[in-house]
């Protein structure tokens, strides 16, 4: 076990170390996604198909690492940020993740040929809170690592694009700042790419952005029981007799994730323990993606096909959001 973490450290260091450059640091890309890359590099490669005794280890870590992370996660959110929230953003969130969940899985499954895992993996990215909802998934149902990998550097990819895309395109729409706020955040995929295109917007459009995308963080508990759950039901109706496979998946770990919201809410933690605990999260979601990206058996291929189910995917939650943008853009207080 110990070879195999010390693999997912040496790419996790490496990765926050690049991530911390001056010049990396301009465009927003976090280590993870860095880890992510020298994963599928390592992985890849001649060196790296060298390195032996670590299955232990990245076990270890693409099963507890990643189910810490998400469960700290929750120290980033309180319920009385999501109380202040309304109605109407609600539905509008609630539209864009049913929507690009399920048009996203049928054009990945139909048209692109993908696996039914990395098709539902790159949608839950897309409709709800980028890698951390990808991680989640995969461990609700016990997808390969290798389709995590591929959703993961599709939404990080797609939102980067976006996140330099919408300040850009805001002056040549005509819309109010409140409303390209609800715009951003019910399409941008990281909560990090949120704010930084929301910021580039203006404050009215920071806030709402804001306001938008923790709803769709908060859907991510509901979503992993309703998937996790259709998982187990394909596998019983399915002819793979694989030991295992027909046991019922309940993602404890989200239930853990909503109790240390409701922690974070009630108690006055201090901020230094706060952001130490969030950073842990995100220390251990980063060494979990450099387990997982270490090993395709077809790279090229890996990447194109959730590239192109994200690309074909991608105008669903912007129509959702102008739709009901146009309705009432300013969030319920």
């Amino acid at each position: 076990m110990f070879k195999g973490l010390m693999l997912c450290s040496a790419l996790t260091a490496a990765g926050y170390g690049l991530a911390a450059l001056p010049a990396v640091q301009a465009t927003g890309l976090g280590p993870l996604v860095f880890a992510l890359l020298l994963g599928l590099v390592l992985g890849n490669t001649i060196a790296g198909k060298r390195i032996t005794d670590v299955a232990k280890g990245l076990g270890f870590a693409s099963r507890w690492l990643l189910r810490t992370g998400i469960v700290l996660f929750g120290f980033s959110l309180t319920v009385q940020q999501l109380t202040a929230l309304g109605a109407r953003v609600v539905i509008l969130d609630a539209l864009v993740v049913v929507t690009v969940t399920v048009v996203g899985y049928w054009l990945g499954t139909r048209w692109l040929k993908l696996d039914r895992d990395t098709a539902i993996l790159t949608s839950a990215g897309s409709a709800i809170c980028g890698a951390a909802a990808v991680l989640a998934t995969e461990s609700a149902i016990r997808s390969k690592p290798a389709a995590a990998s591929m959703a993961v550097a599709t939404v990080v990819l797609f939102g980067t694009v976006a996140m330099f895309t919408y300040p850009a395109l805001y002056p040549l729409l005509g819309w109010d700042e409140g409303l390209y706020g609800v715009y951003i955040g019910s399409t941008v995929h990281e909560v990090a790419q949120v704010v930084a295109a929301g910021g580039a917007v203006g404050t009215d459009a920071l806030t709402n952005a804001v306001i938008v995308k923790l709803v769709r963080v908060m859907l991510l508990v509901p979503f992993l029981l309703v998937v996790g759950q259709l998982w187990t039901r394909r596998r019983k109706n399915s002819t793979d007799d694989q030991p295992g496979n027909n046991q019922l998946v309940i993602p404890w770990f989200a239930f853990g994730f909503l109790a240390i919201v409701g922690l974070n809410s009630v108690l006055a933690i201090p901020q230094v323990v706060q952001e130490g605990l969030v950073t842990s999260g995100q220390l251990a979601m980063t060494m979990t993606m450099a387990h997982g990206s270490t090993w395709l058996s077809d790279p090229a291929r890996s990447i194109a096909q959730p590239w192109c189910e994200a690309l074909c995917a991608g105008p669903l939650p912007v129509c959702n959001a102008y739709g009901r943008g146009r309705c009432g853009h300013t969030p319920d207080t």
